[in-house]
């Protein structure tokens, strides 16, 4: 007879056959979409022990032998990460923000602890040390040395990233944030006792409700589908048409307006006009707080707010295609989802969560000093830029140098950094500076991109090096498929010295291809 586990005793179970600890909410997960089938034991959920080992070998050890068979057997395994739980490779501050094509904390701290195992056989950095990242991007780099008693210099042509990095590793008056956002929230909701939106919204969740649950019961419905008892792709667009009237009268008996006059700002494009008034009235509200420290985490709190509120399916947050107005089938989660009408709730959620990370992060703070400069790599003087900014830290790098850059530069034709934050740049009044960007993904991946990524590239380095200390170590992770970071090291009077190959597992864009990227050690050209 198969064993039947409880979802608690499954838990267990997974836990102890992975080696590492999964959650009865991991198990329930699967469950519910309809990875593993559900028995009833004595009226209790019940899942098949059999059905769970076949899971895992799946997507496991499977995984493992397909990726080294198409990636090569030099994959460094260990460099994945995979015992760590997403709640993990996002701890604290580092999900105080969503950024595409960030590397996990762990990763950085392999490199910049002091531990050496059978890989990494020599320590390169130490506390007091100090590290520099031309490519600061969201600040991981700063915030992990920082739990490390390291100090950090990051550098970013995007005036928005560098906002995000410093919020990360600022220390704030606690009580003046709680005190200062609760104000800024029992003011807009007096706003929102205004206007008839939450009334809609109720009335439409509630008609939602009942739709789903008739025509895509969890876990029936997912089941079905994986079973191709459902044509998906049919079944969704007939839902689609029968729920639209419903949605198209409620809109006209509440007087909902959806689309904005404009177009041409990503805030008028993006977002429905409800929104956008909810927007307003917060950043508003936001310019007028006079402590400059909570003025700018609560900016950042409201820029990841609005980007969990654009008028997009969910499958589309990452790369957004064409703005949606109307209820639609999500694939994500098998039922029929609607756009947001309002930003109170990710307002309220958002506020929460950071000030929660923030001080997680509080209680692993060191005295080090990490900030995060504005400017070009390739030409940024950067003691002057700190003498305005943190003279202390200027004295320590005139005097002792930098010992060395840790430092994932863009891709070549992969991501424009500036666009993927374009509601923030809107709303902040950000300058952008897309021109300056090394080997964005408007310029495309052609010779003539590669070749201006290769200098791009090799002029940070060579910019970098005037402040370096000598026998400096340089660490940078790049997927490396055009074979370009020889070329690059040359460029820079630099050479490899080692080289670590990992498998990228949790991708942010969710990709389940076999994906890896490598780790280059480099140093001085002797």
């Amino acid at each position: 007879m198969t064993e039947c586990l409880s979802i608690k005793k499954a838990s267990e179970w997974a836990t102890a056959y992975l080696r590492r600890k999964v959650t009865t909410s991991n198990i329930a997960y699967l469950v519910q979409y309809g990875q593993i089938p559900k028995v009833y034991e004595n009226g209790s959920t019940q899942i098949k022990k059999a059905d769970l080992v076949a899971y895992y070998e799946r997507v496991g050890s499977a995984r493992e032998l397909k990726w080294r068979d198409q990636l090569g057997c030099d994959l460094n395994w260990t460099l994945s990460f995979v015992e760590y739980k997403e709640s993990e490779t996002t701890k604290h501050v580092h999900r105080l923000h969503p950024y595409k094509g960030k590397f996990i904390p762990q990763l950085v701290a392999y490199f910049l602890d002091t531990h050496t195992d059978s890989f990494k056989r020599e320590v390169f950095f130490r506390r007091g040390d100090t590290v520099l990242d031309p490519f600061c991007g969201s600040g991981t780099t700063l915030v992990q040395a920082n739990e490390l008693g390291i100090h950090a210099l990051g550098i970013d042509i995007s005036a928005f990233n560098a906002l995000i990095s410093n919020v990360k590793v600022e220390a704030y008056d606690w009580a003046d944030v709680r005190k200062t956002a609760r104000e800024i929230t029992s003011g807009f909701i007096d706003f929102l006792s205004t206007r008839r939106t939450m009334a809609f919204e109720n009335k439409l969740l509630s008609a939602l409700k009942d739709f789903n649950q008739r025509y895509f019961p969890a876990p029936e419905y997912r089941l079905k589908v994986r079973r191709k008892q459902i044509d998906e792709r049919v079944y969704a667009m007939e839902r689609e048409a029968e729920f639209l009237p419903l949605y198209n009268g409620l809109v006209k008996e509440y007087g909902i307006a959806l689309t904005q006059k404009g177009s041409e700002r990503f805030l008028d494009k993006w977002f429905i006009r409800e929104i956008r008034a909810d927007i307003d009235f917060v950043w508003e509200a936001i310019k007028k707080v006079q402590n400059e420290k909570t003025r700018q985490i609560l900016s950042v709190v409201l820029s990841r707010t609005i980007r969990s509120c654009r008028a997009t399916r969910h499958s589309d947050l990452g790369t957004l295609l064409e703005p949606q107005f109307t209820p639609y089938y999500c694939k994500k989660h098998g039922k029929i989802c609607k756009p947001l009408f309002s930003i109170l709730n990710w307002w309220n959620r958002y506020v929460a969560d950071t000030v929660k990370r923030l001080v997680q992060f509080d209680k692993l703070r060191t005295p080090t000093s990490q900030i995060c400069l504005t400017g070009d790599s390739r030409a940024i003087d950067l003691v002057s830029e700190l003498e305005a900014k943190n003279p202390a830290f200027a004295i320590r790098i005139k005097n002792k140098k930098i010992d060395g850059i840790f430092s994932s530069p863009p891709y070549v034709g992969l991501i424009d950094y500036h666009e993927q934050h374009a509601y923030s740049y809107d709303l902040f009044g950000f300058k952008r500076r897309d021109d300056l960007e090394i080997g964005p993904l408007y310029k495309g991946q052609g010779i003539e991109a590669r070749k201006r990524y290769v200098q791009g590239v090799a002029d940070v380095l060579n910019h970098s090096k005037k402040y370096l200390k000598r026998d400096y170590d340089v660490f940078l992770i790049a997927n490396d498929k055009y074979g370009l970071y020889p070329t690059i090291a040359q460029s820079a009077g630099m050479r490899i010295v080692n080289q670590y190959k990992r498998p990228v597992l949790n991708r942010v864009e969710k990709d389940r291809n076999a994906y890896a990227e490598i780790v280059f050690h480099l140093k001085e050209m002797h």
